[in-house]
């Protein structure tokens, strides 16, 4: 069974762990959902993301039977745009706002945008499939040979090892990734080189990296220092899906799946569809973990917000 019913006599900060891009507990990629009846503070946020150490935390507000208002955190900063948490955040919805129902659409609010996420209940498991619409992609930058070259050795490849046949591009669906089109070996041994990375990145007009085995396909990222090495990263998988579409890699025509997560131990598939408008389609499921109450740090003082109307826990 998923997460029960939402109960109005929990405390106010709910949290959810989940996995996603798998249908079994402990591997995937971990999220943890927060749900509060009040809006948190930005710096209470970061703080319980740093707290709770995954790659990303997502916040929900003002759930109701259509969707929330959300806001995702990595450790070091707010994102505009995350896919897993997306996903994950969707299914905590449909656990406990469409109970007996066996599928439900969201819309997920997060910065300036509203996106539509289809859930699915299956119905022997603890898991439900869920898939999003990142709108169509948008080619950034298509970078020189000598700006490939740049970043591949930021990102530890070899010469030999880049795909030279296939361009260095930054592509984006809310979120624009560099993508490096690399050999196995070259992904196999691929790593963030320097310190510098994030200004590297910001030169090119990209937010992360995302280096890419076309063949198979399979990716890895990184957070811009190196540290940690994401397991499966959604809002990669839309830029690459329509990549991998444009240099014709990957057909249309049907889906495909993306693999990423095995060079950490958690392997992960991201299934990529392109629809007939030209809309990227990024899914899988995702399976519950846990589920429980955050009782610290939330003491009954509260601030007002800018607007002095809605309280905010501090």
């Amino acid at each position: 069974m998923g997460p029960t019913r939402r109960d109005e006599t929990r405390p106010a900060v709910q949290l959810h762990h989940v996995d996603v891009f798998t249908d079994t507990p402990m591997s995937g990629n971990g999220l943890a959902v927060v749900q509060s009846s009040l809006p948190l503070a930005p710096a209470t946020m970061l703080a319980i993301t740093r707290e709770l150490r995954q790659f990303e935390t997502i916040f929900l507000t003002d759930p109701d039977e259509k969707g929330a208002t959300a806001r995702i955190f990595t450790e070091q900063e707010e994102l505009a745009f995350a896919g897993h948490p997306i996903l994950g955040a969707a299914a905590v919805l449909h656990w406990e706002r469409a109970v007996d129902a066996a599928t439900a659409t969201w819309a997920l609010r997060v910065a300036e945008r509203t996106l539509t996420v289809h859930t699915r209940r299956r119905r022997t498991s603890n898991v439900i499939d869920a898939k999003m619409n990142q709108g169509p992609a948008t080619r950034l930058r298509t970078l020189a040979a000598s700006q490939t070259h740049e970043f591949a050795q930021a990102l530890g490849v070899t010469d030999e090892d880049v795909r030279h046949d296939l361009p260095c591009q930054v592509v984006t669906t809310g979120l624009p990734y560099l993508l490096l089109p690399v050999t196995g070996r070259g992904l196999a041994g691929s790593h963030v080189t320097g310190p510098d990375l994030t200004e590297r990145l910001h030169g090119v007009g990209a937010k992360f990296s995302y280096v890419l085995d076309p063949d198979v396909p399979e990716g890895r990222t990184w957070d811009n220092r190196g540290v940690v090495e994401d397991v499966a990263t959604g809002s990669a998988a839309g830029p690459a899906g329509a990549y991998l579409i444009e240099q014709g890699c990957r057909s249309a025509a049907q889906p495909f799946l993306l693999h990423q997560g095995r060079f950490v131990g958690r392997p992960s598939l991201m299934q990529v569809r392109m629809d007939a408008s030209g809309d990227l389609w990024v899914g899988g499921p995702v399976v519950s973990f846990a589920t429980g109450s955050l009782v610290s740090g939330f003491a009954p003082e509260t601030t007002r917000d800018p607007d002095g109307h809605r309280p905010v826990i501090a």
